[in-house]
């Protein structure tokens, strides 16, 4: 059984808290006012105010703490800290606004430039994922470790699709291309935070998707090497941060998957000749 330290209580408290309000709008979501942010990327009331509630929280829990947020304006930390919180107040907006129910909140806290803590919560199913670094990665207070499986044939992957007038499209197509043929199976959830909770959990094998951003997969990127997972650029490179290109696996399987998208990009790089 894992005793959550004093700074996972504080995240816990801060998502159950926002997620009251959010768990009661899921339930009413047609009467929800919703504004176009742009083409297929939506925001609505409860993205906002669940941000609001989470900076709000953390801020009282701890004040010289920066914050990074997808909603709002950048926070910088007070007096010389080092510490950040990253925060996607609603992983699978589109989801959530459909009334699918498969999105969470996702919470990264990096100190010194490096992740330390990390929680991905679906106020739905309840279920909270949570790192620490060095600590190991959990479910509740279940230790999570990545799959086993070492044969490609028998792994499931999942991915993102990218959506209208977003880039990367046709690079997508020939990484599935290259991959669907030789796994079990591909899925799209629509939740690249929980993806990456699943791939901790051993409920995926990995996980692979580019144009993320740093509050899509801070979180995740922790809670999958806390699992004993692998996370890298589709290259092996370590600057998903600042790409938003992601490969996390169970470890055995990332050098395969490395040379297959290597070998997409390749394909592609021909296509365009």
């Amino acid at each position: 059984m894992a005793l959550q330290s004093a700074l996972i209580n504080v995240i816990e408290k801060a998502v159950k808290k926002a997620s009251i309000k959010l768990a009661r709008d899921f339930n009413e979501v047609e009467h929800l006012q919703v504004s176009r942010k742009g083409p297929a990327d939506f925001v609505s009331r409860a993205d906002i105010r669940t941000e609001r509630i989470l900076v709000e929280e953390l801020k009282e829990a701890r004040p010289l703490f920066g914050f990074i947020l997808e909603e709002g304006e950048d926070i910088p930390p007070q007096d010389g800290s080092n510490s950040v919180w990253i925060i996607d107040p609603i992983d699978g907006t589109t989801n959530f606004l459909h009334s699918i129910p498969h999105f969470a909140i996702s919470i990264a806290l990096e100190q010194g430039g490096e992740i330390t803590a990390a929680v991905i919560y679906n106020p739905i199913t309840d279920e909270f994922f949570w790192a620490e670094k060095g600590r190991g990665a959990f479910i509740g207070n279940r230790r999570l470790t990545v799959s086993s499986r070492k044969n490609l044939n028998e792994c499931v992957l999942a991915t993102g699709i990218p959506f209208h007038a977003r880039p990367h499209q046709e690079t997508f197509i020939t990484n599935l291309e290259h991959l669907m043929g030789e796994v079990a199976g591909v899925r799209r959830f629509g939740s690249a935070a929980l993806d990456l909770a699943y791939v901790a959990a051993g409920r995926y094998d990995g996980f692979w998707e580019e144009g993320l951003s740093s509050w899509d997969i801070a979180a995740g990127i922790l809670i999958v090497r806390e699992a004993r997972g692998m996370v890298s650029e589709f290259d092996g490179r370590g600057k998903m941060l600042q790409t938003g290109q992601i490969l996390a696996t169970n470890g055995s399987i990332h050098g395969t998957v490395t040379r297959l998208l290597s070998s997409a990009r390749k394909a592609h790089k021909q296509k365009q000749k």
